[in-house]
């Protein structure tokens, strides 16, 4: 039933150095024509099923010990996705999440619900599919995402192995008949910083280009940040495992996790491409959230272009 996301950074960025290595020496041979070649649109394929649009509320349940600092990092970031009614400077994270408008479901205004907080770890520090599932349905409703957040430490199933987070649905209401979409996202600061808090740490493998500073001072909670936008992304359009993905269902390719390790123009692997620094703390970032807030967000597929969507 879970619909996991797998990041495909690691594996793209092995397979791009091998590439380069097997291919330059033999580029002077290689005739002028060739290299007009485009390369085939990324195609998400839309398979008939129904999108979340209109009002979603998202609710949180946080599972362990959280700083207040970094719940008021995630808690911002939620409340700047739909901030319209806000001024806030240019780009900013709602004008990120108005690329989710151009989907076949139409806009999806995001409001922050309720939050549980569960800091004595009751179902302990080693969480499965089926205990995530059973987090998320404590605040399950028509209408809403329940997200659960765990800290740094809690391992959960796949975490760091192969996947950052992950989003799917269960059943609610009387007779279990209404379906409920949930997601779920580890801090991945202790545990796997190289692999799920990418770019504010050094890759695991690949290109070892020195990390650009976390926007918000914190490399577990900024990368949570990056992964929630995915998750959230896939879930508003691929609720059910039957909207927009490329691949099988289960681990397809989605509306960000198409994208990996894009977060501006230019990029390649190993590098995410043009990013806004703070004049100040050095800080690296690409959307203005509200409050004074920064992040960075990854590229969005966007279906009008068919292409890997950033703000700058």
């Amino acid at each position: 039933m879970v619909n996991n996301f797998t990041y495909k950074l690691l594996r793209i960025t092995i397979f791009v150095l091998l590439s380069y290595t097997l291919i330059l020496p033999c580029l002077a041979t290689i005739p002028r024509k060739l290299a007009l070649v485009q390369p085939q649109p990324l195609i998400l394929k839309y398979h008939n099923g129904p999108l979340l649009k209109g009002n979603l509320t998202v609710n949180l349940i946080w599972y362990g010990k959280f700083s207040p600092i970094q719940r008021s990092i995630i808690v911002d970031f939620i409340t700047s996705l739909s901030s319209k009614n806000v001024e806030t400077s240019k780009p900013s994270v709602s004008s990120w999440w108005e690329i989710i408008g151009r989907y076949r479901g139409g806009p999806c205004s995001i409001t922050l619900g309720k939050q549980v907080f569960d800091e004595g770890y009751s179902l302990g520090k080693i969480l499965t599919s089926s205990k995530l599932v059973v987090l998320s349905s404590r605040l399950a409703h028509k209408g809403a995402i329940n997200v659960v957040l765990t800290s740094d430490d809690v391992a959960s199933e796949d975490f760091c192995m192969n996947t950052c987070g992950s989003h799917g649905y269960n059943y609610a209401g009387r007779h279990k008949k209404v379906r409920v979409p949930y997601a779920w996202v580890g801090n991945p600061g202790k545990q796997c910083p190289g692999q799920c808090a990418w770019p504010f740490h050094q890759p695991m493998f690949g290109p070892q280009l020195p990390p650009l500073v976390a926007p918000n001072g914190d490399v577990g909670v900024d990368g949570m940040v990056i992964n929630l936008a995915t998750v959230l992304a896939g879930a508003v359009t691929n609720p059910f495992n039957s909207g927009y993905f490329q691949g099988p269902a289960e681990g397809a390719l989605e509306a960000v996790s198409a994208c990996t390790g894009i977060f501006g123009s230019g990029s390649f692997p190993g590098f995410p491409g043009k990013v806004l620094i703070d004049p100040y703390t050095k800080a690296s970032f690409n959307a203005y959230g509200l409050y004074g807030r920064k992040y960075l967000l990854p590229a969005i597929w966007d279906p009008k272009t068919f292409s890997c969507k950033t703000l700058l």
